[in-house]
């Protein structure tokens, strides 16, 4: 859409384009404008219902912060029914972790029962940002009041070699350990995990502020050698 377009050059920093790319290697220069996060949530939030929607049907874009700004409309989204119908459009399209991690909007505490139907379909698949918001949106909605241990059954089943997708396991399960650690801690003690996601969990637990420190020496003891 040229007029979005034009809003998003209008904000172009080359020399912020350059720094943003080093944080998402997996596209190439060309496709950053160089455009700051609060200004395409300030763009975002001024462009009319009409712009919007025309914007969202308009895919696929072709800039990182066209995306992003796709991304930020839909974690604005208050109708659950049509949140559904475009984030099922748009995760195809999904092509970076910083986009990737934008998209839940606060309503979807109060559609649980129906976002885990969408999180076991895209769990099915092997795209590499549907299994990553999948694990997403369970760290974010069902590892508190919600929470079942057979959940992690879902997080375990996920097999890939993505990068992005690995180290959001490590992040679902360092958040697990901070909020649900005498079922999590069950997880960490089989080693059953990938040796990278079992070391990294620990590691990213260790930096938190959120585990106490007699967990975190036990943590440290579980530690996956090469011969383990």
């Amino acid at each position: 859409m040229d007029k979005i377009l034009k809003l998003l050059k209008e904000k172009q920093d080359n020399s912020y384009g350059d720094f943003i790319h080093k944080l998402t290697p997996t596209l190439s220069r060309e496709y950053f404008l160089g455009v700051r996060v609060p200004d395409i949530r300030k763009i975002a939030g001024n462009l009319s219902e009409i712009d919007k929607q025309q914007f969202i049907n308009e895919l696929p874009h072709k800039y990182y912060e066209e995306n992003m700004l796709h991304g930020f409309i839909l974690q604005k989204e208050k109708d659950y029914d049509k949140w559904a119908k475009e984030i099922n459009e748009f995760l195809p399209y999904v092509d970076n972790w910083a986009t990737n991690d934008t998209m839940t909007p606060k309503m979807l505490v109060k559609h649980k029962k129906e976002v885990l139907v969408e999180i076991k379909k895209w769990l099915k698949t092997n795209h590499t940002y549907k299994l990553r918001f999948s694990i997403l949106l369970l760290m974010q909605l069902f590892l508190d009041e919600d929470f079942k241990e057979e959940y992690f059954d879902l997080v375990n089943n996920v097999k890939s070699n993505e990068y992005y997708v690995k180290i959001m396991v490590a992040w679902y399960y360092a958040t697990a350990l901070a909020k649900q650690y005498d079922s999590a801690i069950k997880v960490i003690e089989s080693k059953k995990l990938d040796k990278w996601i079992h070391n990294k969990s620990i590691q990213k637990s260790i930096e938190s502020s959120r585990i106490s420190l007699e967990h975190k020496n036990y943590l440290k003891t579980l530690k996956m050698k090469s011969a383990d």
